[in-house]
């Protein structure tokens, strides 16, 4: 055992840039010591969900489930809201029964157990699932899928900090990220492939990799050393939403904070509706379905390089140009369907607007993320990301909902236009913050 033991400390150095693996700032001797062992199975276990969160993912490829099986265009509308808001709103609540757990990665399993299940149960769904009967089980499907996403997501987290030393961490992600958009760039690769073939059975296997990719994170996250911890601390969670809510009362920066954050919703909530206008054109074929996660993949990429350096200079404009980028995207995306012409006829047009808009959503997400934690200070901070995440998750809720009435009466292009006008109301919200850098 010692050869394989030294092989995996040495790649671990290599991956590091560490001289010594033992070198440890803030975890235990006895963490530290499985330090080497505990970073692979945190790669393989991040691996796993990155894969799976992409190739399940509740703004391109549910939209396309949902098209296949002829589910009502309103279910479309519900996608986003659902799989972001089942993760925020009951993290409050989670987080305080996770503490009471000395050894907090059994969360972790219980979260990548439940996002399998749901995965393989969406699997079925693309090649049984029939119209509204078939859309209202890929909703459910994706509720339990999300609430499992809030548990693993906060154990992660945890368990993390208790096994991964500081200054490893960002390599950490870093390494799983960039290994995860490779793989997936491959599978859409793969579906573009598949040209111009009947995709109920290529969604299903799609979606079985998805369930596949939670189940070893599961796995992995099992088999993690984690040092019992603490079990105190921590305040009452109806005590923080009290708190917080005279928070949002007092402090009108942050009250305007959210208004900006909730009228940028629009550049989460036009993606499935792109997406969904390129299903038309490609039908049951999965090729289309490969551009747009591969052209996807390649935005995310070149995303968060555009956006850093800008966020550290004014978080502000960044929120600003955000807005601005999600109505010109969605104008185009409108533009598309309503012209006509061969070319619109297409999956590439939608593949170019997916693009744009999923650059600008970084963005978006990066922007805001950077001002909340800029505004806040040392003593309040988490309570600003908690109590801002649980109202963004109350109003994906409101929002999805009535936006997946105007989709169902407008259709995706008229709802891309109103979702357009809200970007520009969001730009023009964010213009109006004071800076915080």
């Amino acid at each position: 055992m010692a050869g394989p033991e030294i092989s995996q400390t040495r790649l671990y150095e290599w991956l590091t840039g560490d001289d010594d693996s033992r070198m440890c700032r803030d975890i235990p001797d006895e963490a530290c010591q499985e330090q080497p062992r505990n970073f692979f199975l945190h790669l393989a276990a991040s691996l796993g969900n990155k894969l799976a969160d992409e190739l399940a993912s509740a703004r391109l490829v549910l939209p396309w489930l949902l098209g296949m099986i002829g589910a009502p265009l309103w279910m479309v509308g519900l996608l986003v809201p659902i799989r972001e808001a089942g993760a925020l709103l009951p993290q409050v609540f989670i987080a305080g029964f996770i503490r009471l757990k000395p050894e907090r990665k059994w969360a972790w399993v219980l979260g990548g157990v439940l996002q399998a299940i749901a995965a393989g149960l969406l699997a079925l769904l693309a090649l049984f699932g029939q119209g509204g009967v078939g859309g209202a089980l890929v909703l459910a499907a994706l509720v339990v899928l999300s609430l499992a996403r809030g548990i693993s997501s906060i154990a992660t987290k945890d368990v993390l900090g208790k096994t991964i030393a500081k200054q490893r961490r960002g390599t950490l992600m870093g390494w799983s990220g960039s290994v995860a958009g490779g793989v997936t760039l491959a599978a859409g690769g793969v579906l573009v492939l598949l040209g111009d073939r009947p995709g109920e059975l290529a969604l299903a296997a799609l979606l079985g990799v998805a369930a596949l990719g939670w189940a070893v994170n599961a796995f992995c996250a099992a088999r993690i050393e984690e040092v019992p911890g603490a079990v105190e601390g921590g305040e009452n969670a109806w005590d923080s939403i009290k708190t917080g809510l005279h928070l949002l009362r007092d402090d009108h920066d942050f009250l305007h904070f959210n208004i900006a954050r909730a009228l940028l919703l629009a550049s989460a909530l036009a993606l499935p509706y792109v997406a969904l206008l390129g299903q038309q054109q490609s039908g049951t074929e999965l090729g289309g379905l490969g551009i747009l996660i591969v052209v996807s993949g390649l935005a995310g990429m070149l995303a968060s390089p555009l956006w850093g350096k800008r966020a550290d200079a004014s978080s502000r404009r960044v929120m600003r140009d955000g807005g601005l980028g999600t109505a010109v995207g969605c104008l185009l995306g409108a533009a598309f369907a309503w012209l006509p012409g061969a070319w619109s006829e297409t999956v590439w047009p939608y593949a170019l607007v997916y693009a744009l808009l999923v650059i600008v959503h970084s963005g978006v997400r990066l922007g805001r993320k950077t001002y909340v934690v800029d505004m806040a200070g040392a003593d309040n901070r988490a309570l600003y990301v908690a109590l801002s995440n649980t109202l963004t998750g109350v109003l994906m809720l409101a929002v999805g909902g009535i936006v997946g009435l105007l989709a169902q009466w407008l259709g995706s292009a008229g709802l891309l236009a109103v979702l357009a006008l809200m970007g520009l109301a969001a730009a023009a919200s964010a213009q109006r913050l004071p800076e915080v850098e």
